[in-house]
C-alpha cells in the first residue's frame, strides 16, 4: 500500500481527521491516556552522591568503594509502549443508520488513539482484518509513521464479506513477541474467537472497542422485510408489524451483547462501547478514568 495513490477525498478526509485530533488531543486527554497504562517498568539513568534521606538500598555499593564516597542509583520510568490496532474491515462494518458507518467510526477512533500515542512517543502498530489479515504495518515510531497508518485505514478496500477475529489474533501473537496494549476494532459480530481471545488477553493488554449501530437491536414497524446478513448472505423474511417479532429480534440482540461483554469481563478484558449516533472522545475518557482508578 506504499504505493498508494492519494485522490482528493482522501487528501482532505487525512486534513479532516488531523484538525479534529489536534483539537481533540488536549493534554487533559493525553495525560488521561498516559495515566491508563503501566509503564514497562524503570531503567538505570546515572548515580549521585548520597544525601540525607535518601534510601541506603539505592547505594550504588561499587562507585561508594571506587571513589571513597557514598553513591546511589537513580532510575527513570520507562515509558514507551506498544501499541497496536486490530480493525475490522469486513461487510457489517460498512453499516451505519445516523451519522456515518462503522467503519468510518473506526477509522476515527483508531487515528485519536494513534495521534494520541504519538504524543507520548509510543510505538504504533496496524493490522486490518475480516477473513484474514489483508494488511499488516509493523510498529514504529514517528508523525510520518502515524500518518502512514492513518492513511492505510482510510484507503483499504476490503472485498471480503465475513469475519474470523481468531485469525488477527493469531497473527499478533506470533507476529508481536513483547507484551503490547492492543486495541481491537470491531462490532464482534463472529463466532468461535472465545479460546483465541482468551489466550490473547494473557499475552498482551487486549482491549475490545466495540461499535455498533442503534438501529440493530430494533425492528422497524414496516411489515414483511426481507434481512439479509451481510457476511454470510442468508436471507430471512420477518413480518416487522408484529409486536413480539420486534419484541423478540431486540430480546436476541440483547443477549448477544450482554454474552459478549460477560465473555470480556471473564477474561478482563476492558471494552469501549462506541455507537455511530454517539459520542466518540466521552467514552475514551471515562475508559482512561476508570482504568487509571484501578492502578
Amino acid at each position: 500500500m506504499d504505493n498508494i495513490t492519494l485522490s482528493p477525498e482522501l487528501i482532505a478526509k487525512m486534513k479532516q481527521i488531523q484538525f479534529r485530533m489536534k483539537s481533540l488531543v488536549s493534554e487533559m486527554f493525553s495525560g488521561s491516556y498516559e495515566s491508563a497504562f503501566k509503564s514497562r517498568g524503570v531503567e538505570f539513568e546515572e548515580v549521585r552522591p548520597y544525601q540525607a534521606g535518601d534510601d541506603v538500598r539505592s547505594i550504588d555499593w561499587n562507585v561508594t568503594a571506587r571513589t571513597g564516597t557514598p553513591f546511589i542509583k537513580l532510575y527513570r520510568e520507562e515509558r514507551e509502549l506498544t501499541i497496536m490496532f486490530l480493525v475490522d474491515v469486513s461487510a457489517s462494518m460498512h453499516f451505519g443508520t445516523t451519522n456515518c458507518f462503522k467503519n468510518e467510526i473506526a477509522a476515527e477512533i483508531t487515528a485519536l488513539l494513534a495521534y494520541t500515542a504519538l504524543k507520548n512517543n509510543d510505538k504504533i502498530g496496524l493490522i486490518i482484518f475480516s477473513d484474514h489479515v489483508e494488511h499488516f504495518i509493523p510498529p514504529k515510531k514517528g508523525r510520518a509513521h502515524i500518518w502512514r497508518v492513518i492513511r492505510d485505514i482510510l484507503s483499504h478496500k476490503s472485498k471480503a464479506t465475513r469475519t474470523d477475529l481468531a485469525l488477527p489474533l493469531d497473527y499478533l501473537n506470533r507476529t508481536i513477541k513483547k507484551k503490547s496494549v492492543a486495541f481491537m476494532v470491531s462490532d464482534f459480530q463472529c463466532e468461535g474467537y472465545e479460546r483465541t481471545f482468551k489466550y490473547t488477553s494473557k499475552r498482551h493488554d487486549l482491549i475490545a472497542i466495540s461499535i455498533n449501530d442503534p438501529k440493530e437491536y430494533t425492528l422497524p414497524d414496516v411489515g414483511l422485510i426481507e434481512l439479509e446478513d451481510s457476511e454470510n448472505k442468508e436471507i430471512v423474511m420477518l413480518n416487522s408489524s408484529q409486536k413480539s417479532i420486534r419484541s423478540k429480534w431486540k430480546e436476541i440482540m440483547e443477549q448477544e451483547r450482554e454474552k459478549r461483554k460477560n465473555m470480556f469481563r471473564s477474561f478482563k478484558v476492558d471494552e469501549i462501547e462506541i455507537t455511530t449516533n454517539g459520542h466518540l472522545v466521552e467514552p475514551l475518557i471515562r475508559f482512561f478514568r476508570q482504568r487509571e482508578k484501578r492502578l
